[in-house]
């Protein structure tokens, strides 16, 4: 690491940050971190276990009552203060998290703005709380409506995005007044660390944040979500995991918010802009090195123009340049670990061996890291194991369709409803297949969804709830009806 790269980790803790103050793990593990541009380690962090959870949900529980009765204006003054210092330290927190996920450092920065968003955004959520009050039907009572905090909640986040998971889930879960226990994952607990510590700078009470890094998720979660002082679990991950989680929800009835995996359809029609749609699917295909359940899993292009798209990406992808992502005009960095590049050169290889052809890329980068070149992959067979499987990588198959109900159908073929996208100059093409996706979110003409002030999440197995946008503190409100008689 250079001087500027030890200096940016080196100011974040390293320990657990719990009621409020930064401890050792009870049994004093740690574990690593690594860098996965170079497979070095970056330093060793606390490895929380049962007990550390179980006293990260007795302070949650203990600041429960006092955090719920907290204004609204001064919780969302808290938010807008951690957004300033997010912004103020947009550098070093892009830096960091380089560094401990393998993003280039332009993508960084662009996160931790995305991330600052959700504060600025639920800090003027969290004045606008609203209940009711009718008469009822028959006149003889008066309905009042309160919109209360639902309680504790636990708050599960990626690798991925692992400062706009954080922000996109406390946002919400501040403004309406509930504590939290985050755990983020181990692959890259640094930006979390780092965003405790801001909240804390910013005047959040003790108690209301604490953050149980652990190399074992079972041994955090299960315990908490056994116990009945959680009230609210909001989970970003895999399906698989989500559905595990659901399961040990379902005992104490849990409130539970997941945002699961995808498997995003791109749709090129014949008529679309062919410029518009390449550009519109390196920014879905390309974000954060594919590895994000918005990533164009498989692209579907109209027969009449499928040739030239895939010549135009190709172009594209080839160009990228690949490598550490601290370094200059790098654009594609490392996966985040050797398992993840072993799954997509399996999902390629299953491809080409069905009759797909490699138009470029197919293959791991050089030297240390786990880097895999950019792929575009033509001709690629409907039976493949990428029509299927959410490929988190650098590779863009390309499927040929003749008619637009045989792409929307192929489309819709998965268990996975997150996100669609779509090219067309058509206006009624346009509705009539944003209406027919089965997805959650649809991307019409652009090839990036995500923002702070719209609902995000997805439909099937792909997710309940959602994130963001006016409903998204709506996750972390209870309602209750006070019957109000006598009034006649």
């Amino acid at each position: 690491m250079s001087d500027r790269e030890a200096r940016v980790v080196d100011q974040v803790e390293k320990r657990l940050f719990v009621g409020g103050e930064w401890r050792d793990a009870a049994s004093g593990a740690v574990f690593e971190v690594e860098d996965p541009s170079t497979g070095g380690v970056l330093c060793t962090v606390a490895d929380a276990g049962g007990e550390d959870a179980l006293a990260a949900l007795e302070a949650a529980h203990r600041a429960q009552p006092s955090w719920a009765r907290t204004a609204p204006r001064e919780r969302g003054e808290i938010l807008r203060r951690a957004y300033e210092l997010l912004m103020e330290r947009q550098e070093d927190l892009a830096v960091l998290m380089t560094l401990e996920m393998g993003k280039p450092l332009a993508e960084a920065r662009g996160e931790i703005a995305y991330g600052a968003e959700f504060l600025r955004w639920f800090s003027e959520e969290a004045v606008r709380i609203e209940g009711g009050f009718a008469t009822s039907p028959d006149g003889k009572s008066r309905f009042l409506i309160m919109r209360q905090a639902v309680g504790p909640c636990m708050l599960i986040t990626p690798w991925n995005f692992p400062m706009a998971m954080g922000t996109r889930k406390i946002g919400p879960a501040i403004a309406a007044g509930c504590t939290m226990v985050l755990k983020p994952a181990h692959q890259t607990p640094l930006s979390a660390l780092a965003l405790a510590g801001i909240l804390a700078e910013a005047g959040l009470p003790e108690g209301v944040l604490s953050v149980v890094p652990t190399t074992d998720p079972g041994a955090v979660t299960e315990p908490l979500l056994s116990d009945g002082r959680i009230r609210k679990l909001s989970f970003t991950g895999s399906t698989a995991v989500g559905r595990r989680l659901l399961e040990q929800s379902a005992g104490q009835v849990l409130r539970t918010s997941m945002e699961l995996g995808g498997n995003a359809p791109f749709l090129v029609f014949d008529d679309a802009d062919l410029d518009a749609a390449v550009d519109g699917a390196m920014l879905a295909k390309m974000r954060n090195i594919g590895e994000a359940c918005t990533a164009a899993n498989r692209i579907y292009a109209q027969s009449g123009i499928a040739e030239e798209f895939s010549r135009r990406l190709s172009e594209r992808m080839g160009a990228l340049r690949l490598g550490r992502g601290l370094d200059d005009g790098v654009d594609v960095g490392p996966l985040i670990d050797d398992k993840a590049r072993q799954k997509v050169q399996h999902l390629v290889d299953d491809a080409v061996g069905r009759g797909a052809t490699v138009l470029v890329g197919g293959g791991p980068g050089e030297g240390p890291g786990h880097f895999y070149r950019p792929t575009v992959l033509a001709n690629v067979p409907f039976a493949s194991e990428l029509s299927t499987t959410e490929i988190f990588g650098p590779v863009a198959p390309v499927l040929t369709f003749e008619t637009e109900e045989e792409a929307v159908t192929a489309a819709n073929d998965t268990e996975f409803g997150l996100v669609g996208y779509l090219y067309t100059r058509d206006l009624n093409r346009a509705l009539r297949v944003s209406e027919n996706l089965e997805t959650g979110m649809v991307g019409l003409n652009q090839g990036v969804v995500s923002n702070p002030a719209a609902p995000f999440g997805g439909v099937k197995q792909s997710g309940l709830g959602r994130e963001g946008g006016r409903v998204g503190i709506e996750e972390f409100l209870e309602t209750k009806y006070v019957g109000i008689g006598g009034l006649v």
